[in-house]
This record gives C-alpha cells, structure tokens and sequence, in this order.
C-alpha cells in the first residue's frame, strides 16, 4: 500500500485539536476600510470547524488526524 500523502493546501489551513480542527475565519483579508471596527474585532483569532466538515479534512489530513 502506497503512502498517504497530505493534501498541503489543508495542512496550511487547519490545525488539529483535541476534539477536531480550527481554522482561520473568513473575511478578513482585503477590504477591511470598509468593514467595521466591531465586525473586524469578532473575526479574530481561530474557530472550531463544522461536524460534518471534521470527516472531510480528517481524510486530507491523515497524519495530524491521529
């Protein structure tokens, strides 16, 4: 059986906790004149992903999942 490789684009985009992954919120790369203060201040930091997405970057992850 071959080696399983990482899909690298999810490696830079989730990062593995006790319970799942968190990931970075969306929103806050450009464009951020416009948004309000209180609005930007809530997109900081990490958020836990959904349930159903926890299956899916298990599968592109395979070494941090375990």
């Amino acid at each position: 059986m071959p080696k399983l490789k990482t899909n690298r684009g999810a490696a830079k985009r989730f990062r593995r906790t006790a319970t799942g992954f968190k990931h970075r919120k969306t929103f806050r790369a450009h464009n951020l004149t416009k948004k309000k203060q209180r609005r930007k201040r809530r997109l900081r930091g990490l958020q836990a992903t959904s349930p159903a997405d926890n299956r899916a970057v298990r599968r592109m992850l395979p070494h941090k999942a375990r």
